[in-house]
């Protein structure tokens, strides 16, 4: 009998460690893995902000805070049982830290700590660039090679290949930052980066465009208070941060991509994708099929960059709310947002006003890559348009006037050939709304140097520096 009763509580031991061990690891499980934004500021005009949380199986959690000046609104489950979507009041968010806490069936699982920060004084009203400024444009790994020891990083997919045209060749922030004084004696006044966020891509992804993580900095330029220390010191020097936003597309190896929040999350999100027809005018075309201006906006831009559907609310608060999170944090002068016209209209709309509402003497200029002054005007703040559509966008990138120039100095000259094509150009003006706010430039990193499509001719290109 003695040793059944030593058999029994042995059993009944083990069976305990079994049944601990197992409600520990369910625990476990639904913890909070990543919150974005990371942190956010008190005294934004916005009252309300939500919060991505990704972890496992948070599906049914609720979520609370132990602070009145931090409420919780609402709390979204997604397709994927790994995320929530917490709305909050932040209306009367002070500097600090707020407790949050996670629980199922009103048991606690978990809690995060979130931080509101003390805005700059001025940040609401800081001025933007405009056309006093003259702007150098770098592509970072191709700029100056400051740190070479973020050259080649285990963990990222791709390392230095300096040999191949299209591999990263170890440029970064700290090669920047030791050349402000080389571009500030150049009599440049702010300094467009191409984008320095995370491209975790196995090849060609020095340029930045195919982005893996809106919340941080490529480990291969550096870091995020790199970038920010950065922007404080051309800052200091007089010389702005314009940051380069792509809104309308990510890589496809971002973390989301294997675990979409929702299945509408992107575009198109299958192997048998589509990619965009590139045909802006379909957009404004008031004859254009609707499949030929469906694939424009929600066609794939290239096979490893998947189109993000801003129709989708979460997607929209996350695009959004991840720029005014970098102006504020960076203390940006500008934003240049990539492929203007490729994202719904609607939501660009959302865009730019929310950024202007919350910055109104910010500035925002949009890349509509088009030698049509009529499609490109369309997108520009107080611009009347036949469709009623209408934006908050100050300014755009003057496509028109920079590809005259080539075709005005490389033609003989003659009564419609030659430098009537640069008068052709500035006569088209009156399309725009405000053309003072355009941005004019000669080339930029998509293209060849003037100097080359000037058939490296160096009496022309005197005369188009001449005329810029």
């Amino acid at each position: 009998m003695a040793y059944i009763h030593q058999a029994l509580a042995s059993l009944k031991f083990f069976l305990t460690i079994f049944i601990f061990c197992t409600v520990m690891s369910i625990i476990h499980a639904q913890e909070v893995d990543k919150v974005e934004p990371p942190f956010w500021w008190a005294d934004m005009a916005s009252s309300e902000l939500q919060l991505m949380i990704y972890g496992k199986d948070l599906k049914g959690i609720t979520v609370s805070s132990e602070s009145a000046s931090v409420k919780v609104v609402d709390i979204h489950n997604s397709d994927s049982p790994n995320y929530l979507f917490v709305d909050l009041d932040v209306s009367k968010a002070k500097p600090g830290t707020y407790t949050l806490s996670f629980s199922d069936d009103d048991k606690l699982v978990t809690s995060i700590n979130y931080e509101f920060k003390k805005r700059q004084s001025g940040s609401a009203i800081r001025k933007g660039i405009d056309a006093s400024d003259a702007v150098y444009l770098i592509t970072p790994d191709r700029f100056a090679n400051g740190d070479p020891s973020n050259d080649e990083l285990p963990y990222l997919k791709e390392g230095l290949q300096r040999g191949k045209e299209y591999g990263r060749h170890g440029g970064d922030i700290k090669g920047i930052s030791d050349h402000l004084d080389y571009i500030k004696e150049m009599g440049f006044t702010a300094i467009w980066l191409n984008p320095i966020l995370t491209n975790d891509q196995p090849k060609w992804s020095y340029h930045g465009y195919s982005t893996t993580d809106y919340y941080g900095v490529d480990p291969r330029f550096g870091t995020n208070k790199s970038y920010v220390e950065l922007a404080q010191k051309g800052k200091s020097m007089g010389i702005g941060m314009i940051m380069d936003i792509i809104v309308n597309h990510c890589g496809n190896e971002h973390p989301w991509m294997t675990d979409l929040p929702f299945t509408d999350w992107i575009n198109q999100p299958s192997e048998n994708y589509v990619q965009t027809n590139h045909r802006k005018e379909t957009l404004l075309d008031p004859y254009a099929s609707q499949i030929d201006r469906k694939t424009m906006v929600e066609g794939w831009f290239v096979p490893t960059m998947p189109d993000l559907n801003q129709r989708n609310t979460f997607m929209s608060i996350y695009l959004i709310q991840n720029s005014i999170w970098w102006i504020e944090y960076a203390q940006l002068s500008a934003i240049r947002q990539d492929t203007y016209s490729y994202p719904y209209k609607e939501f660009m709309s959302d865009w730019t006003c929310a950024i202007m509402e919350e910055y109104p003497n910010f500035y925002i200029v949009g890349e509509e890559w088009i030698d049509d002054t009529a499609v490109i005007s369309y997108w520009q703040q107080d611009k009347k348009n036949a469709d009623g559509n209408a934006s908050c966008l100050p300014g755009l990138m003057d496509f028109p006037l920079c590809f005259s120039i080539a075709k005005a100095l490389t033609v003989e000259e003659g009564w419609d050939t030659g430098l009537i094509e640069i008068y052709k150009s500035l006569s088209n003006d009156y399309h725009y709304a405000n053309p003072s706010k355009l941005v004019i430039f000669s080339d930029n990193h998509d293209m060849k140097r003037t100097f080359v499509q000037l058939e490296e001719d160096i009496d022309n290109y005197k005369l188009a520096l001449t005329f810029f």
